[in-house]
């Protein structure tokens, strides 16, 4: 069975639905802060693997809409930041770059070593590390193509599309609950969610994606048309850069191009982005992007991975929740936005940005706003990581352990 554009997008609005209407329902869910679109898309992923193994049906989602999604998310990251702001937080920024950096270390380290303990090749311990995890899908890619054909390293993307995968599903399941420890050790008094505000007092942020916007037309018409504009933009600069050694992701570009447009405008023309309809836009494709990429995830395909990378995965997700709780939290401040930049570290640190802030939402939702988290953690997640990714790969590379 495969279906069309339309109908992937109905089958996405309707897995957003299932998510919102089982979160609300479940106490579980709702105590753990599982996000929505998590639990409708694993719920499908769940229900399709069923349908593959006992009565060999396939259901074929169409994927164009992914791509487009998740570049329209990362150009609003992008044309919400504000420089003033970043500079504001310039300290903590770095402080959580450091954390950040000591996990992509641990996790190589642990794929390495866990890998020579069980006889694999070292290569396919780097891929059960930040290749796949903190790398992602495109990451993982990438270096499973170099590792097959310059290191003669068979199925090596087909690891760490696996791999990635697996990350992508406990990324979105460790970060509530992670979260919700830590919040019962924050002395401070927590925020509280804000109910029954005028949508003008309201902190204009994606920590608050139910709030309601009241935007326009127009102000919708200039949103799209400024995320348009980064989207292609950046994909031209990302086009331009490959192949060069400042070759970067391209929704990297996007995010970067977002930034410079919305502080140029304001700084050369005096044009302020209507924040509350790029938000709207904003949410609506981090929301659909994970509710399809969740609910097309072929899960039989992780029943592929012999049993020691499976081994590697599930240390490696251990790891990541200690480190959150015994480091991230500490580190940041053992307060409560140190608890949601926690949540958002095990959502990229294990799966891709979408998914950190998802996790963070989720937690917002329940607890109150975090302003400190949602400007740090997409900064960080979305374009420092991949640099500092990139050298940390080059170094574990260059130790004299694959031959």
């Amino acid at each position: 069975m495969t279906l069309d554009v339309l109908g992937t997008l109905v089958a996405a609005s309707l897995v957003l639905l299932l998510g919102r209407k089982l979160v609300a329902k479940s106490t579980f869910l709702k105590t753990y802060s599982i996000p929505e679109p998590v639990v409708g898309g694993l719920l499908v992923a769940l229900l399709l693997l069923a349908l593959h193994s006992f009565a060999n049906i396939k259901v074929q989602f169409d994927s164009s809409l992914q791509g487009p999604l998740m570049m329209a998310f990362f150009a609003t990251i992008g044309l919400n930041a504000n420089l003033a702001s970043l500079k504001a937080g310039g300290r903590t920024l770095a402080l959580f770059l450091g954390v950040v950096l000591g996990l992509l270390i641990l996790q190589d380290a642990i794929g390495l070593v866990m890998a020579k303990l069980m006889g694999l090749d070292p290569l396919i311990g780097l891929l059960g590390g930040t290749i796949s995890l903190s790398g992602g899908h495109g990451t993982g890619a990438a270096w499973g193509r170099v590792f097959a054909e310059q290191h003669g390293l068979a199925a090596a993307t087909e690891i760490a599309i696996a791999c990635a995968t697996f990350g992508l599903i406990l990324g979105g399941l460790i970060g509530g609950p992670v979260a919700g420890f830590l919040v019962k050790r924050v002395k401070q008094p927590l925020p509280g969610v804000q109910k029954d505000v005028p949508a003008d007092d309201m902190p204009l942020s994606f920590e608050q994606p139910k709030a309601v916007q009241l935007i326009t037309a127009q102000a919708f018409i200039e949103a799209l048309a400024l995320i348009a504009i980064s989207l292609s933009v950046g994909t031209m600069f990302a086009n331009q850069l490959a192949g060069t050694a400042f070759e970067l992701p391209t929704f990297v570009c996007v995010l970067f191009v977002g930034v410079l447009l919305s502080n140029g405008l304001s700084l050369l023309v005096g044009y302020k982005i209507f924040e509350r309809a790029i938000l709207v836009l904003g949410n609506v494709s981090l929301s659909l992007f994970l509710a399809m990429a969740l609910m097309s995830l072929k899960l039989w395909d992780l029943a592929s991975l012999a049993l020691p990378v499976l081994l590697i995965l599930a240390v490696q997700a251990v790891v990541m929740a200690l480190y959150a709780v015994f480091v991230t939290f500490r580190v940041m401040g053992s307060n409560y936005d140190a608890a949601v930049l926690s949540a958002g570290h095990c959502g990229f640190g294990l799966g891709a940005t979408p998914t950190a802030i998802a996790n963070m939402q989720a937690v917002t939702d329940r607890f109150g706003p975090s302003h400190l988290a949602f400007l740090v953690v997409p900064m960080v997640s979305a374009f420092f990581i991949d640099i500092a990714n990139a050298i940390v790969i080059k170094l574990f590379l260059a130790l004299p352990i694959y031959n």
